[in-house]
Order: structure tokens, then sequence, then C-alpha cells
């Protein structure tokens, strides 16, 4: 069992079935309340990640919107999409991961201000990233066809490309990116805990081995550094920040760092309240909101922390369903029902924003 477990907490641990027979007895004996929730993990894994073959998609009515896709799927999708629809999407790079991979976005249409969306940097983070894209497409909406003709959207499927490649060839809970430390010989940074806003704080960690290692320095993982670079260069123009993660079934919006009252609070609280209303009129989840700090747990170095301190006046992150049963292993039955009601949460906050982009 991990030594950094805090008495009187919940985790999660996962161990090697063999081993179960004489774990449960001793769990017993130290009176430690347990409940086993995947009884084979590596099927429930293998379920996911196996036993489909690649195929370059030719058609998006022949995509399927509601299974779990690798890195490669993912990019031919998009560069499908690129090609076919070259009049409503743009599709480039903003950069190079540490192991050389483009870090592509989509761009979408014109007018008045922009937004960008990124299904953020821990490779965990599978679900329905391209189920997302397509929903925003839908132009039979007509507050979708209202979003897309007055707003830009700059949408990055896979933020954390080397990490989410690697968790489909060989960790599947893998979470960092894959940087090398030669010292500890331990790889991988938490990208969401390397951004330049009270960087490597409360809420991270020094150790290159541990999963909220912040970096050696801010923007050390050419992931952050690109993205920053990008948001730094458009920021003017940048009017929402929309960051999508699992699991918790929460929707944050700064600050991550401390506790404190974000000067646009009641704006922000509003369109928060209004999304959740809006997510839970789907299925009847419930989510709850509020800043990151209280409503989840304090850390530093966050994207989202990092986009509101750089002026983009909405910053919000989701953490997506479900609340820990299936955890990083939602099924894929859940895909679309998840996609759907967040996408009424987007769509809530887009035409939210909309009103106060005049």
């Amino acid at each position: 069992i991990p030594f950094h477990i805090v008495e009187g907490a919940v985790t999660d641990v996962r161990v090697p079935q063999n081993t179960t027979r004489s774990l449960l007895p001793f769990l017993q004996q130290a009176n430690v309340q347990y409940t086993i929730l995947i009884s084979d993990l590596q099927q429930a894994i293998e379920n996911q990640t196996g036993g489909r073959p690649h195929r370059n998609r030719r058609s998006l009515s022949g995509y399927n919107y509601e299974v779990y896709h690798s890195l490669e799927e993912i990019e031919d999708w998009m560069h499908y999409l690129n090609r076919t629809y070259s009049d409503l999407v743009h599709m480039f790079s903003v950069g190079k991961s540490y192991e050389g991979r483009p870090l592509y976005v989509l761009k979408s249409r014109p007018l008045c201000c922009q937004m960008l969306r990124d299904c953020h940097s821990l490779s965990q983070h599978l679900i329905g990233k391209l189920f997302l894209l397509w929903k925003l497409f839908s132009f039979t909406d007509p507050d979708m066809r209202k979003m897309l003709t007055q707003l830009y959207f700059y949408i990055m499927p896979v933020f954390n490309v080397d990490g989410y490649h690697f968790s489909w060839t060989n960790d599947r809970f893998w979470r960092k990116t894959r940087s090398k430390n030669m010292r500890f010989h331990c790889h991988g940074v938490d990208a969401n805990r390397n951004w330049k806003v009270k960087w490597c704080d409360e809420g991270a960690s020094l150790h290159p081995c541990d999963d909220t290692y912040c970096g050696p320095f801010p923007e050390s993982e050419p992931e952050v550094k690109a993205v920053a670079h990008f948001l730094r260069k458009h920021r003017k123009q940048i009017k929402a920040y929309l960051s999508f993660h699992a699991y918790a079934q929460m929707l944050l919006y700064p600050y991550s760092y401390k506790y404190a009252t974000i000067p646009n609070f009641n704006c922000v609280e509003s369109a928060a309240y209004n999304a959740v209303n809006a997510l839970q009129s789907a299925y009847g989840v419930r989510y709850r909101y509020g800043p990151a700090s209280s409503t989840l747990y304090v850390s530093s170095g966050s994207s989202m922390d990092w986009a509101y301190k750089n002026g983009i006046p909405y910053a919000f992150a989701f953490e997506l369903r479900d609340t820990g049963h299936f955890g990083f292993l939602l099924p894929e039955m859940l895909i679309k029902p998840t996609c759907t009601e967040t996408m009424l949460a987007v769509k809530n906050i887009t035409l939210h924003l909309l009103k106060k982009c005049h």
C-alpha cells in the first residue's frame, strides 16, 4: 500500500490478483474499510484498448464516436476533417512534444471573439474527445450555428500526446508527459503543474518520480511551452479557456492555487451555475461547481489559473464522469451520455460568453 495514504482518506489501490487473498485479511485485521470496484482490472483495460485494428477513417459518418481511440486514429480523423471540410476547419500545429510529435489544433470559423478548448494533459482522459467535436459541428442546432458564426474555436483534442500514446502502448494509467530525468531515471512531468503561476507551490511535488511532479522549472515541458506561447500570442482575442479532465463530476474555475475570490466572480459563478443545470437536464447527473481550491483541492501551476492570470476572463476546468466507481476506466457505453451532457454545459457557457462579447 502506498506510504503516502493519509489516515481517514479515501483512495484507489490497484493490486495484482494473486495478492488479493493475502491482502484482504490484512485490511480486515487493520480495520480498513474497502470496496472492490473492479474485480479484473486488466480485462477492463483490454476491453477499452485492445482488439480493434487501426483503420483510416474515410468518412465522418463511419467514425465511431462511442469508443476510445488511439492517438493515430484521432490524428487521422483530424487530417480527414481538415481535408474534407477545409472551408469550416483549419488544422495546424503549435509545436512539438518531447518525443517529437506534432501538437495539433483545429480552428473553426470567424467573427467577434475567440475561445480555446483543450482536452488537457493527463493521458487517462480519454472520454469522447471526438464526440465533443462532432457535437460542436452539428449545424442542425441553431445555437451551434450561432456559436460557429460568431466565434473562433481553437480545439486541441490531445494535449499530452506522448503520455496519451504511452497510455495505449504501456501503462493505461500514465498521467505525466514523457520527458526524461536522468538523475532519478523517472519519466515525465505533470503538465497541469508545470505552468508559470505559483509554480511548484502547494499541491505539487518537487520529486521527479511523483505523479504531481511540477518539473525542473516552469514551462520545462515543450507541450506546455508551446501552448503557453500560443495563448500569449492570442490572449487579447481569447475570451474563454475550457479544459477537460477526468474524473469527479465537477465544473471548476479559478483559483486553484489559493483560497480567494476572483474579481469577476459573479459573472463566472453565474455561468457555472447555469452550465451545471443545463448539464443535469440531460440525464440527471449532478456536477458540483465552484473555485477549484475549495471544490476539489489546492494545486499550483495549473493551465486554468495561468489562462485566467494572463487575461482570459472565463477559465474553466471540467472534471467529467464519474465520481470514482469506474474512475479512469469509464465504460465506452457512457461516452455518449457524458459528452452529450457536457456539450450542453459548453454551449451554455458559450452563449453566456456571447452576451458579454458585444
